[in-house]
């Protein structure tokens, strides 16, 4: 037999052993990133539900979400250049304990954000709300309950890349690409399965119990491979460390890093202006956050596929015209979102959400890129590189969300974070000269480049906001929102980041005065959550009782006077008092009790978080903020005759108050919903319009429809609806509670009428 055919036959069993461990490794990292995804989604709302619906505990969970993911990057790449340099069989078993300590925190965490806000409600005033103390205790536990359970998830990188590096040999020198596609394949997977399946079909625990046995099933099967010839057997020892690349495009190699900071830092900001940006034609509801976060990862998926399949046959200094179109790129969503764009039949949005893909598909080539470049297989050094790329994703979205976007809005904020990449594409075609870099994308780097500038400057400068969609208007910005006051006369209306809230109507009058008269005492004082155009805030001191408003979002009070003239008369009165904060958190971290309490939950009834002010949890909150002959109205718009989630309500707020009425609009198609812990007398108009204080009156027939009180309640108390009738549209729908959110999650329902 020839030399040659020994030698290939001796290598066939090492190359299939090395085909099996990429093999494993992929699938494993699939289901890691599906994993991961979920993790992120539900913990967020979890501890939202917590601590708090508000823009900096969103900051604060994804940043410790993240901080976690780069601790354990970096500390498990020490780990395996320390103690399992040539050894895959330990290697492998750390990663199954790694994957076992995930599966764990699907039990854990929700345990300890319930515990977590439990603890800062028995602080009293020292974690008073709105105080920076609150943020800072809350961060805090936030931190303790997440980064440790993170820290496994971020160590599977490096752990997987020493498994490959020391089976695999040679081949393994892009080992992070490898797994970085399997990752985000496996998070597009469970971005699509999480929010349009899981969650509507097995509820926030559901859908961690699935992550959490995943997880599990993980960690048994790396383990077993540990064992039994599956990995461990084709070990190669004595693997020595990869010798360091010099630098991309003639740049010092250590700035490297600094790229990978900062693709990280305008990729993440850059996610959070699309949600502003494109809200307005998606809608403000789960799915709008989903789509957008789908788009991003199978743009990412797409460019990293792409940087594999042309990194045996191109050297990475020929990526230097990326950049160029990276940065302009980053630029064409600000036209994609102008509500100019004379689109016709695709108006939907969907065509819209398409000019992110882009963007994503370049930052996915060259994050890998950019990882393999300067790790070159080595786990140590891949996650170092990893975590300063997500430590540019934690500082990202904090740099739009409180800076960029409040001060300069959504297109400069676009183009703002397009700058740095506009910066290292030219280092990348200036530093060095052209003819040493081969001609990619059919021009010369240069051209790419000065090409790329002038577009993005058009398209920059023929680009609106959406604001300019209004040729009347006021636009107030804040960390939380755009919001936008317009109109004239009774045609005013008011949007939040694009989305209208509400209108001049009289239905936020009843909101107020019904609950109001029917108290049988003058009420003491009153709570309005959910400030809106301050209507009903307006209506509930025109009965002279102290009362306070809440709402999430800084801006919106601020345009209370474009709605009423008189809106700086009621500010000033001693009895007002506006609060900024989630309405919610407000009475869970509160020690006051009202007699009446009004919520007018933001359309529609399907937004995102909308179920926290519909729940029974929250209702359970209310009562022990509400007087014992204390009144609740809960206001439900049903506009688009949603049954089960109509029934879901009405069945929460029978569960949870003994005594309920509820009565329809006048004329749109909404309930008003009364809940006492004492019964509720069948009155007449006529002696609720005589409990009325004069101004109260007045204020009630402002806008109509009717010329006295009396005649006002009469269009509701006339058709008073039955709840027995309401449940039994559909019996099969459970009450709505926080872990199940079905007015939220009901694409299942609408599309194939199925109920869990």
């Amino acid at each position: 037999m020839p030399a040659s055919q020994r030698q290939s036959q001796s290598n066939t069993p090492k190359a299939d052993k090395s085909q099996s461990t990429l093999f494993w490794c992929f699938g494993f990292f699939v289901v890691s990133g599906f994993c991961g995804l979920l993790y992120e989604l539900v913990w967020l709302r979890l501890a939202l539900a917590s601590f708090g619906v508000t823009t900096a505990l969103a900051a604060i969970v994804i940043s410790m979400f993240m901080a976690g993911l780069g601790l354990g990057s970096w500390s498990a790449g020490v780990l395996t250049r320390r103690m399992l340099a040539d050894d895959s069989t330990r290697t492998l078993r750390f990663y199954s304990v790694a994957e076992l300590m995930v599966g764990i925190s699907s039990l854990a965490v929700p345990l300890l954000l319930r515990f977590g806000r439990l603890l800062l409600q028995d602080l009293g005033s020292f974690g008073a709300w709105q105080t920076s103390r609150y943020y800072l205790l809350a961060g805090i536990w936030i931190a303790i309950t997440l980064v440790p359970w993170c820290t496994f998830m971020g160590a599977t990188f490096p752990l997987l890349m020493a498994v490959i590096r020391q089976t695999s040999g040679s081949t393994s020198e892009r080992s992070f690409s490898y797994l970085y596609i399997a990752n985000v394949l496996g998070a597009l997977l469970g971005t699509l399965i999480s929010a349009f399946i899981l969650i509507e079909l097995l509820g926030f625990q559901g859908t961690l119990y699935v992550a959490g046995s995943l997880n599990i099933i993980l960690a048994i099967l790396a383990f077993r491979l540990s064992f039994f010839g599956g990995l461990s057997t084709s070990i190669e020892k004595s693997v020595s460390r990869p010798t360091a690349k010099p630098g991309l495009y003639g740049l010092p190699r250590t700035l490297i890093l600094l790229l990978l900071f900062t693709t990280g830092l305008v990729s993440m900001g850059m996610e959070v202006v699309w949600i502003r940006q494109f809200t307005p034609y998606l809608g403000n509801v789960v799915y709008t956050f989903a789509l957008i976060l789908a788009a991003y990862l199978f743009g990412t998926l797409v460019g990293s596929q792409d940087y594999r399949f042309r990194a045996d046959s191109r050297e990475p200094d020929e990526s230097a015209p990326a950049w160029s179109l990276l940065a302009l790129f980053a630029v064409i969503p600000v036209v994609a979102a102008d509500p100019l764009l004379p689109l016709g039949i695709f108006e939907s949005g969907g065509l819209r959400l398409t000019a992110i893909v882009l963007f994503c598909a370049m930052a996915g080539f060259l994050t890998p890129l950019l990882v393999d470049s300067w790790s070159s297989g080595d786990p140590d050094r891949a996650g170092t590189a990893y975590a300063v790329n997500i430590a540019g994703c934690i500082v990202g979205p904090l740099v739009a969300g409180f800076w960029l976007l409040p001060r300069f809005g959504e297109r400069w904020a676009v183009m703002l974070l397009s700058m740095p990449l506009f910066a290292i594409a030219a280092l990348a075609v200036f530093r060095r000269p052209s003819k040493t870099t081969r001609v990619a994308f059919g021009v010369k780097p240069r051209l790419t480049f000065a090409l790329a500038t002038i577009a993005a400057v058009l398209l920059f400068r023929v680009s609106h906001d959406f604001e300019t969609k209004y040729a009347v208007r006021e636009v107030r910005r804040d960390y939380a929102a755009t919001v936008i006051a317009t109109g004239k006369g009774f045609e005013r209306e008011l949007l939040v980041n694009g989305f209208g809230m509400t209108v001049l109507t009289p239905i936020t009058k009843y909101i107020v005065h019904l609950p109001l008269a029917f108290m049988s005492r003058p009420a003491q004082n009153g709570l309005v959550i959910c400030f809106g155009m301050g209507t009903s805030f307006r209506s509930m001191l025109s009965w002279g009782i102290p009362t306070t408003a809440v709402d999430l979002i800084p801006s919106v009070p601020q345009l209370f006077a474009y709605y009423h003239a008189d809106a700086s008369k009621f500010v000033r009165s001693p009895l007002a008092r506006i609060v900024v904060d989630d309405g919610r958190r407000f009475l869970d971290s509160s020690a006051e009790t009202y007699d009446v309490i009004v919520v007018d939950p933001p359309p529609p009834p399907q937004a995102a978080g909308s179920s926290l002010l519909y729940s029974r949890e929250f209702y359970e909150v209310v009562k022990k903020h509400l007087r014992k002959d204390g009144i609740l109205q809960t206001w439900y718009l049903d506009d688009e005759n949603d049954t089960a989630t109509r029934v879901s309500e009405t069945k929460a707020i029978m569960q949870s108050f003994p005594y309920v009425r509820a009565f329809p609009s006048y004329y749109r198609s909404g309930i008003h919903f009364l809940a006492s812990m004492e019964p509720i007398p069948v009155t007449s108009s006529s002696i609720l319009a005589s409990r009325m204080p004069s101004a109260a009156a007045t204020d009630f027939v402002e806008w109509g429809p009717q010329a006295t009180p009396k005649q006002q309640f009469d269009l509701v108390l006339s058709q008073e609806l039955s709840l027995e009738k309401l449940v039994a549209e559909d019996s099969r729908v459970p009450a709505l509670r926080d872990d199940q959110p079905i007015n939220e999650y009901y694409l299942l329902r609408r599309w194939f009428h199925f109920y869990r």
